[in-house]
C-alpha cells in the first residue's frame, strides 16, 4: 500500500502543472538537504525550511517558516516533547518518513508535501499537493485535501452548525455586543479543529499563531480545506488519536487544563448590569435566602465603581464595601466584581500613577503612551504580555481581595476601546523584559497581541487572586486565546433575549468543550432586549445544565431574577436551581475530570458519537451531554413537545423513567416546566439533598442513582470530593473512589477510597432504575440486606415534579416508583460489593 502512496506521489509531481515564475504565490518548493534531529527533522528548501518534531507518539509539530523567522514563544503551549519518545526517520528517492508508534508522516521531496497515514497506511490528512504551505506577500497559508466524507468539528467560540464543512472562519477577537446566526469573528480565537472521516479516522490540527488566522473548511470550493495565518510561521501541531476524547486529552495536554475552580463558581450566580446601592445589594441577598432559591454568588458590574475606575468603590453607592461584603459572606453569598483594562488617565488615581510610574501600558514605536476611550474616559491599557506588567496588576487586585471580593470577571478586554479601531503599531513585550529571568527579544506589534491580550489579563487577574487570596481563583474573562482553560472560565458575550440566541449559545458552549475549554456559560436570560415569561422559563432550565450559570441584564431592561415574572416560573427556576444543587456531587465530579483529562462538562454528542449522521442534523445538533450520563435536548420556548434523537445504547426519561432505546427519534412533551433530558443506560449519578449554597451541610447522604443497562457493559463513575476551596488536595486531602457496575454480572463495586479526606456523606443510599427483577434481598459486603420501595420519596427520585404537572397522566406517581428500589447502608472507605 505505502509502495502505491509513493508511486502516486512521484507521478503528480511529475505531472503537476508547474505555477507561474511570477505568480506572488510561494510554496514550498523542491527539497534541497535535511538532518534528522534528537526531536524529529528538519528540511530545507530554496523557499523555506521545515521542521517536524515528535511532542508524543501521538502529536507531531509542524513548523514552515522562511529562514531567520522561527518563533519560539507561545503563550498557548506549556508541553515540551516527551522524553524518551521512539520513533525513526529513513529516506527514499521521493520521500522522508518519520514514524512513531502511532502513526507515519511522509514529506515528499519534490515538492516538499505533507502527509499523516496509519500504521495500516491508510490517509488521515494531507496537504493539498498543488499548494502544501505557501506564502502570499507575509500570509502563510497550509492547504488540505479535502476527503469526499470529512467533516469538522470545533474551532473554539464559532456560531454555525456542528459540522463546520462548507463555512470559514476567522479569528479575530472582537466586541460584538449585536451578534447574531452568521457573526464571526466572536469575542476568543480557539485555533484548534477536528477533522473525522471515513467512518473511523480522526485527527486534530492546533494552529498556534496569535496573529489573525483565517480557516477554511471547503468554503467556496471542494479542493481543499485551509488554515492560514496573516503573519509568523506556520506552525502546527497534529493529534492523530481514535476518539474524540483522547483527542481534547492530547490537545490540553498541550494547552494544559484548568485546575479545580471553588466549589461556588458551579452554583447559582445571579449579576445585572447594575446592583447598586448596597442596599439594593443586601435586599436582593436576603430575598433570596428568604425564597430559599439557592444560590452562591451575587455579582457587581461597573457602577460600583468610583467612575468607573477600576480598583475603586464608588464612595457614595457603596460607602462600606468591607462591612458589606462581610455580611454577605454571612449569608453564605461569594462576591464578584468586574474590572476593565482600562486605566483611566487621571492624576492622582494611585492605579494611573503607580502603572506609568512602572512603565505598565502600551506604547506607540516612538515611546509614547497609547491612549483610548473606553467607560472612564481617556485610558491607557497594561502590556500584558509584560511578565512585570501581569503582576503589577495581579497586585493590584489585593485591596479587592482584603475588602472580601472573590472573584473577578474580566470585560472588555478584546481589547475593546470606542472606535474599534486600535493602532495596529502599539508594540507588545512577548516576555522580552528583564522582568523574565531567560527573557528574549520577542517584541512584536499589535496585530501579533491582540488576540492574547484577553488571555493574558485574565492570567494576570488569575495569579494575582492566587497569590494574594491563598484559595482557588475564579475568573471569568470574555476575549480568549488557546489555553485560556488555565486561567478563567469564558462567558459567551452579550447575547440578546431571544430563542435563537439561547439555542445558539448552546452551540458555543458545546464547540468550545470540543476546544479543551470546559467551564462555559452565556447569560442565561439574554443581556440584551428583555426576556418574556416563557424565554426566561426555558433558558433557566438549561442554564441549571451548563457548566458556568449565571443570570445577566443589561442596565434599562427588566429584572431577571427568579421570581421577576410570577409565581409559576418562579417555582419552575426554584426547580430547577434545586435540581443542579442536588447534582453538585456529580457535577463537581465532572469538573475533577476535566482538571485531569480536559474533559468538556457539555459535551456535543459528536464527543462520543461522531459517525453517527444524525447527529449532525440541524434539529439535534443542539442536544448535548451534561457529564457523561444525562442528555439535555434544549427546545425553544415556544414549543410543548421537543424533538429528540436518542444515539446509540439505552436511555432512561428523566423525568418519568421510561426506559427508550437508542439509535431513534422520540416526541416528548416540553411544556416550559419538563425540559427534555435523559439518562444513559448503565450510569451511576451521585447526587445530594437540596442545600442554599455550595458549602451549607447536607443531610449526609449521598443518593448514588444506578440506572440498568441491559447490554451487559460495564460502567464507570469517578467520584471525587474535596473541600471545594483551598490547594490542600495537591496534600492528598481529598476522597475519591471509582464506581463501577456491571450488569451482566448483577454487581456494583465501590473501589475502597484513594485520598486522607473523610466523606461529607456518612451513608449511601442507592437508588436502582430499570431493574425490573431485583430480588427483595441484596448482597452488601457478603450480607443479605432488605431491599426498600417507596415511591413518594422525593430523594429516590432524580427529578422532582413540579406541582400541578403529571408527566404520564394520573398514574404518574405509580409509574415512577413501580421499578425503583432502594438500600441505605453507611459510607466507608473500604471497599463496597453490592451483589443480586
Amino acid at each position: 500500500m505505502k509502495h502505491c502512496i509513493l508511486l502516486i506521489t512521484a507521478l503528480l509531481g511529475f505531472f503537476m502543472p508547474a505555477l507561474s515564475q511570477n505568480s506572488p504565490f510561494e510554496t514550498l518548493g523542491k527539497l534541497t538537504e535535511w538532518k534528522a534531529e534528537p526531536s524529529g527533522l528538519s528540511l530545507k528548501t530554496p523557499t523555506g525550511s521545515l521542521r517536524a518534531v515528535v511532542y508524543s507518539p501521538t502529536i507531531v509539530r509542524v513548523r514552515i517558516a522562511k529562514e531567520g523567522r522561527w518563533d519560539d514563544h507561545s503563550f498557548a503551549v506549556i508541553a515540551n516533547p516527551q522524553n524518551g519518545v521512539k520513533f525513526t526517520t529513513k529516506e527514499n528517492t521521493e520521500s522522508l518518513t518519520l514514524s512513531t508508534d502511532a502513526l507515519d508522516m511522509i514529506i515528499t521531496k519534490n515538492p516538499v508535501r505533507v502527509r499523516f497515514l496509519t500504521k495500516q497506511g491508510k490517509v488521515i490528512n494531507e496537504d493539498e499537493p498543488a499548494f502544501g504551505t505557501a506564502w502570499q506577500g507575509r500570509e502563510v497559508t497550509t492547504y488540505k485535501k479535502l476527503i469526499p466524507d470529512e467533516k469538522f468539528i470545533g474551532l473554539g467560540e464559532k456560531i454555525g452548525g456542528l459540522n463546520r464543512r462548507g463555512n470559514a472562519y476567522t479569528n479575530w477577537n472582537t466586541d460584538d455586543p449585536s451578534y447574531f446566526r452568521g457573526s464571526d469573528p466572536m469575542y476568543g480565537s480557539h485555533p484548534f479543529y477536528i477533522g473525522l472521516h471515513s467512518g473511523s479516522l480522526m485527527y486534530g490540527i492546533f494552529l498556534d499563531n496569535s496573529y489573525k488566522t483565517h480557516f477554511s473548511f471547503g468554503a467556496s470550493t471542494e479542493r481543499y480545506s485551509s488554515f492560514a495565518a496573516e503573519d509568523g510561521e506556520m506552525n502546527y501541531y497534529f493529534i492523530f488519536r481514535p476518539t474524540v476524547g483522547q483527542i481534547i486529552e492530547d490537545y490540553t495536554y498541550l494547552t494544559g487544563r484548568m485546575e479545580l475552580p471553588p466549589i461556588w463558581a458551579l452554583g447559582y450566580h445571579q449579576c445585572r448590569y447594575s446592583y447598586f446601592p448596597d442596599k439594593e445589594v443586601m435586599n436582593l441577598a436576603r430575598t433570596i435566602r428568604d425564597k430559599q432559591i439557592p444560590a452562591d454568588v451575587i455579582w457587581f458590574d461597573i457602577h460600583y465603581m468610583d467612575a468607573y475606575k477600576v480598583f475603586t468603590w464608588h464612595p457614595e453607592r457603596f460607602p462600606k464595601p468591607k462591612q458589606m461584603l462581610a455580611e454577605l459572606e454571612g449569608m453564605g453569598f461569594k462576591n464578584v466584581v468586574i474590572t476593565d483594562p482600562g486605566i483611566k488617565v487621571e492624576k492622582g488615581y494611585a492605579a494611573y500613577e503607580d502603572g506609568v510610574k512602572n512603565d505598565i501600558f502600551l506604547k506607540y514605536p516612538d515611546g509614547v503612551l497609547y491612549r483610548g476611550d473606553v467607560w472612564p474616559g481617556s485610558c491607557h491599557f497594561p502590556d500584558f504580555t509584560k511578565a512585570a506588567s501581569r503582576a503589577w496588576w495581579g497586585d493590584k487586585c489585593k485591596s479587592l481581595i482584603d475588602d472580601g471580593i472573590d472573584g473577578f470577571w474580566t470585560d472588555m478586554n478584546e481589547p475593546a476601546a470606542w472606535g474599534q479601531s486600535i493602532p495596529h503599531m502599539l508594540e507588545f513585550d512577548f516576555d522580552s523584559s528583564p522582568f523574565e529571568s531567560n527573557a528574549a527579544n520577542n517584541k512584536a506589534t499589535y496585530k501579533k497581541g491582540h488576540n492574547v491580550f484577553g488571555m493574558q489579563m485574565a492570567r494576570a487577574t488569575f495569579e494575582g487572586s492566587k497569590k494574594h487570596s491563598g484559595k482557588r481563583p475564579f475568573v471569568l474573562t470574555r476575549a480568549s486565546y488557546a489555553g485560556i482553560q488555565r486561567y478563567a472560565a469564558i462567558w459567551t458575550g452579550d447575547n440578546t433575549a431571544t430563542d435563537d440566541h439561547m439555542m445558539l449559545g448552546v452551540r458555543l458552549l458545546t464547540s468550545m468543550g470540543l476546544s479543551g475549554i470546559p467551564f462555559t456559560g452565556v447569560d442565561v436570560g439574554g443581556f440584551n432586549g428583555g426576556a418574556t415569561r416563557e424565554l426566561f422559563a426555558r433558558w433557566m432550565t438549561i442554564g441549571a445544565l451548563s457548566p458556568f450559570f449565571r443570570v445577566h441584564a443589561a442596565i434599562n431592561t427588566k429584572e431577571q431574577d427568579p421570581w421577576s415574572f410570577g409565581e409559576d416560573v418562579e417555582e419552575i427556576c426554584k426547580n430547577y436551581i434545586e435540581l443542579r444543587y442536588r447534582l453538585m456531587p456529580y457535577l463537581y465530579s465532572a469538573f475533577y475530570e476535566a482538571s485531569q483529562t480536559g474533559m468538556p462538562v457539555a459535551r456535543s454528542l459528536a464527543f462520543s458519537h461522531p459517525f453517527d449522521e444524525n447527529i449532525y442534523n440541524d434539529h439535534y445538533h443542539t442536544q448535548y451531554m451534561f457529564g457523561g450520563s444525562l442528555l439535555v435536548a434544549p427546545v425553544d420556548s415556544r414549543q410543548k413537545f421537543g424533538k429528540v434523537y436518542l444515539p446509540e445504547g439505552e436511555w432512561y426519561d428523566a423525568h418519568s423513567d421510561k426506559a427508550l432505546s437508542g439509535k431513534q427519534e422520540v416526541v416528548v412533551e416540553a411544556p416550559l416546566e419538563r425540559l427534555p433530558m435523559f439518562v444513559k443506560g448503565g450510569s451511576m449519578i451521585p447526587m445530594q439533598s437540596v442545600v442554599q449554597f455550595a458549602a451549607q451541610k447536607t443531610d449526609g447522604i449521598l443518593y448514588l442513582h444506578v440506572y440498568n443497562d441491559k447490554s451487559g457493559k460495564k460502567s464507570i463513575f469517578t467520584y471525587y470530593e474535596d473541600d471545594g476551596e483551598t490547594y490542600k488536595y495537591q496534600t492528598k486531602d481529598f476522597a475519591k473512589r471509582e464506581m463501577s457496575f456491571e450488569s451482566a454480572q448483577k454487581k456494583i463495586i465501590l473501589a475502597s477510597v484513594e485520598g486522607n479526606r473523610t466523606s461529607k456523606f456518612t451513608s449511601i443510599t442507592f437508588i436502582f432504575h430499570g431493574f425490573e427483577a431485583l430480588p427483595p434481598e441484596i448482597s452488601v459486603g457478603g450480607k443479605k440486606m432488605a431491599l426498600s420501595q417507596d415511591s413518594n420519596k422525593e430523594a429516590t427520585t432524580l427529578f422532582k415534579p413540579l406541582a400541578g404537572y403529571d408527566p404520564l397522566g394520573s398514574q404518574a406517581q405509580t409509574t415512577r416508583g413501580a421499578n425503583k428500589k432502594f438500600i441505605t447502608i453507611p459510607n466507608t472507605t473500604e471497599m463496597i460489593k453490592i451483589e443480586w
